[in-house]
C-alpha cells in the first residue's frame, strides 16, 4: 500500500489543479478564459492554482497580445505531464 501512495502528488490533490492538468494534458494549450469556463471557477481562484502549478514547473505560461488585449496561454510541461500521469496511475492502482 505504501508503494502506491508514494506516487500520489500533493500538487494534484486539489480538484481545480486536477482539472487544470487534465485539460492541459489532452490539449496543446488553453487560454485563461477557456480554463475558467471549463472549470467554472473565479478569476482569482484559477489564477492562484495556475501560479502554484507554474511554481512547480508543471505548466508553461505564454503571454501575448491579441488585438491589443492581453492573452495568456497555458500548456503542460513535459515534467508536468509525467508527474500527472504517474499520479493518475497511482489512483488507478488504488482503485483495483
Amino acid at each position: 500500500m505504501k508503494e502506491l501512495l508514494k506516487d500520489l502528488n500533493k500538487a494534484f490533490e486539489n480538484r481545480i489543479r486536477l482539472g487544470i492538468m487534465s485539460a492541459l494534458v489532452v490539449n496543446d494549450y488553453l487560454d485563461f478564459n477557456a480554463l475558467k469556463n471549463l472549470l467554472g471557477v473565479t478569476d482569482g481562484n484559477l489564477a492562484s492554482h495556475l501560479k502554484s502549478l507554474e511554481k512547480s514547473e508543471y505548466i508553461r505560461v505564454q503571454k501575448e497580445f491579441l488585438d491589443r488585449k492581453p492573452n495568456t496561454k497555458y500548456s503542460a510541461s513535459d515534467e508536468g505531464k509525467l508527474a500527472f500521469i504517474k499520479h493518475i496511475k497511482a489512483i488507478e492502482q488504488l482503485l483495483k
